[in-house]
């Protein structure tokens, strides 16, 4: 199982909760004390790059386009890797995406959720 989730929120407790942790944002959220995270894995390589990031937000391009791009940033080896060893640790029980965005369920979190679980 694979969940999306808010960075600030707390971690969902019990013996399921969250499982393994897993932050997808390139750069650590701001006002977010490590140990408050609790975040557990932090792949760089899943995440969206600079330079991605900036065309999107500098009003580059449609959420089509961001999706596109970002999948072939996906398609790279060093993700390929990545996502096969967070795919083994979905198999193995619940993992929870984090993101600092407002709307995690559009965002990039939400495009390598999807990814993921294919």
């Amino acid at each position: 199982m694979i969940r999306v989730r808010r960075v600030y929120d707390p971690p969902e407790p019990g013996a399921d909760g969250d499982g393994v942790r897993v932050l997808v944002d390139r750069l650590w959220p701001r006002g977010l004390a490590k140990a408050r995270a609790a975040v557990d894995e932090w792949p760089k390589a899943v995440t969206p790059s600079a330079e991605l990031r900036q065309w999107f937000h500098g009003g580059g391009g449609t959420a089509q386009e961001f999706r596109a791009r970002y999948e072939a940033e996906l398609a790279e080896p060093q993700a390929v890797a990545e996502l096969d060893r967070l795919r083994a640790l979905a198999a193995a029980g619940p993992v929870t995406l984090l993101t600092a965005v407002k709307d995690p369920e559009g965002s990039h979190a939400a495009v390598l959720a999807e990814l993921l679980a294919r």
